[in-house]
């Protein structure tokens, strides 16, 4: 259903909507008495908006043209444009591109920029491939990028392959593919290693985007990352890091999953003379039942303008600015020979979207879809990524010769710090320190033995039982957490068994089961159901956990393994650490 920029181009619809704009011709669809959100003044403008096809023909004032076969009486609401996401990762939602659309799109969303990275990393060009062939006909439009980090930390983890600038170029010569998705192996940009001056290299000639992941870089080396010509950032981690990243020229890519980070964020962006075009707005990872309630950008417009932004400036930014920044001049706005991509909202103060258009088609209404989506995209091989057998209790012990072993582990649970820890040897098998818990990453691409690592976090509360996951930024390996080993492996073989997903086990016994058997990643099941299972696997883990907002978060599990960002973290390959390359086998030193 969505097209590309090349359909406007078609002489014939321009004819047409010239025609209907001068009043010669009547129009497809017309709009009545809705307030135009005008992202280039800033104006809420009383106009109606007449459509020919894909495009607006006419925004002209209200009252003067009744000719149309379809009119649309939106009087008392505001015309605002579609809605961009400019980074984010529908694997996150743990559903099919097209159980994302059926909830997005009833939001105002009709346009996302998908780095389908975890997909990449489990199955490589076909799970890439895969990820462009399930969003044909579907009422979103997805520019899909080329993931530029499989696996996100080379030498640091295995994942299930591994993309160089040769693959890249592959990728980038597919007309659905935009650009070069976020770069994360810093430490492999800055210095120049063959690989990531490759892949870099590859989206510079391509002309295409190329995209970044800047995480707690300042400084000489942020001003590194931008001189290797990466455009933009989502890795915010404060106010300053905000401001800094503006004025050495990134597009930031203010994201809605780090909710903690936006109320300064917004106050800094306030002490500027204007809102900056180089800041656009992404979701970046929302989890099914935040997806289910919330409806994705929408929400986080919300809670901008609740934490102090205006609606107009949060709607530029996810508007107008976007379509900038991907390249899009047919997106954005709403004025005569642009897309017909809009929404209309009952106001600026609630931001309820009551009606959807994309490229001209009235695609949703009241919160729903207006057509039935189309079948599911066969996922073939990508319901075969559970590559290891069943495990056992004594593969969680940590081994020791005795009386005492020494531990490094992984404190904090975000902003991982080395620590280490001296623990009593009890036949032959080392206690956890009172305040940690294991972390055990198996292998589980195939590509090598399943073997695990056994690491041991520190700062993550006293577990009462185990949770096990496929979901495990970037590579997805199998994940397990927890003190006891019957628990332990109990949650590992629920989640093998199910193909891919997460578990939660406490007292033996499995508690709750989430399957996500494509990929390890996403189902084809209903957006609602898939949220259900996904908090009831939450509220089991609320039983054996003792969360600590903000940074102690169930979300928390899914990035433990994430080897490209600064500090300790436990992969496949051993605890490492990816703003220095340390690797050390496991927790146990000596």
């Amino acid at each position: 259903m969505i097209r590309e920029p090349q359909d406007l181009n078609d002489v014939v619809l321009r004819d047409r909507a010239v025609r209907a704009a001068r009043g010669l011709a009547a129009f497809d669809r017309l709009i009545l008495g809705a307030r135009v959100a005008d992202m280039a003044t800033g104006e809420l403008r009383l106009a109606d908006i007449g459509l020919v096809g894909p495009l607006i023909a006419s925004v002209h004032a209200p009252g003067t043209r009744a000719d149309a076969a379809e009119t649309l009486d939106a009087t008392g609401l505001i015309a605002a444009p579609g809605l961009i996401d400019a980074h984010m990762h529908i694997e996150s939602s743990m559903v099919t591109p097209r159980r994302y659309a059926a909830a997005v799109v009833p939001h105002g969303t009709t346009t996302v920029c998908w780095d389908p990275h975890e997909l990449g990393n489990v199955s490589g060009l076909p799970g890439v491939r895969w990820a462009v062939e399930a969003m044909r006909g579907l009422p979103l439009r997805a520019l899909v990028l080329a993931p530029s980090c499989v696996p996100s930390a080379p030498g640091l983890e295995r994942a299930g392959a591994d993309f160089g600038p040769d693959e890249l170029a592959e990728m980038l010569s597919w007309p659905e593919v935009a650009g070069v998705a976020e770069v994360m192996d810093m430490r492999g940009v800055l210095d120049r290693t063959p690989r990531m001056a490759g892949i870099v290299g590859a989206g510079l000639a391509s002309g295409k985007l190329v995209c970044g992941h800047a995480r707690s870089l300042s400084g000489p080396d942020l001003q590194g990352f931008a001189a290797a010509g990466i455009a933009s950032d989502h890795e915010l981690v404060s106010a300053d890091d905000l401001l800094e990243k503006l004025r050495a020229g990134f597009t930031v890519e203010l994201r809605g999953s780090h909710d903690y980070l936006l109320p300064e964020a917004v106050a800094a962006l306030a002490t500027l003379s204007h809102l900056p075009q180089t800041l656009v707005l992404c979701t970046d990872d929302t989890f099914p039942d935040d997806l289910a309630e919330k409806g994705g950008m929408i929400d986080l417009i919300r809670r901008l303008v609740r934490y102090g932004m205006s609606p107009l400036h949060a709607l530029r930014a996810a508007t107008l600015h976007a379509a900038t920044r991907i390249q899009r001049p047919d997106l954005g706005l709403i004025a005569p020979g642009r897309r017909a991509d809009l929404m209309l909202l009952d106001g600026l103060d609630t931001l309820n979207v009551t009606h959807v258009f994309a490229s001209g088609t009235h695609v949703a209404s009241g919160g729903r879809l207006l057509a039935p989506l189309p079948p599911a995209h066969p996922a073939g091989a990508l319901l075969d990524t559970m590559k290891l057998a069943p495990v056992l209790p004594e593969q969680f012990l940590l081994r020791a010769p005795g009386p005492t072993a020494w531990l490094r582990t992984a404190v904090n649970p975000r902003f991982t710090q080395w620590g280490e820890a001296v623990v009593p040897v009890t036949e032959g098998i080392a206690a956890l320190p009172e305040d940690g818990i294991l972390m055990a990453v198996f292998h589980r691409h195939g590509l090598a033995p399943a073997t695990p690592v056994l690491g041991v976090l520190q700062g993550w509360s006293r577990w009462r039982g185990a949770l096990a996951t496929t979901v495990a930024h970037d590579s997805h390996n199998l994940c397990v957490f927890g003190r006891n080993p019957a628990d332990l492996a109990a949650a590992a073989n629920a989640v093998i068994a199910a193909g891919g997903g997460m578990a939660v086990a406490a007292g033996g016994e499995v508690r709750a089961v989430l399957p996500l058997p494509i990929c390890g990643l996403v189902s084809d099941d209903a957006v609602e159901d898939v949220a259900a299972a996904f908090r009831a696997l939450k509220e089991a883990a609320d039983g054996i956990a003792d969360w600590m907002p903000p940074y102690l978060v169930f979300k928390a599990i899914v990035g433990a393994s994430l080897a490209c960002n600064a500090g300790p973290h436990v992969t496949d390959l051993g605890v490492a650490d990816g703003s220095t390359g340390e690797l050390i086998a496991g927790a146990l030193v000596g």
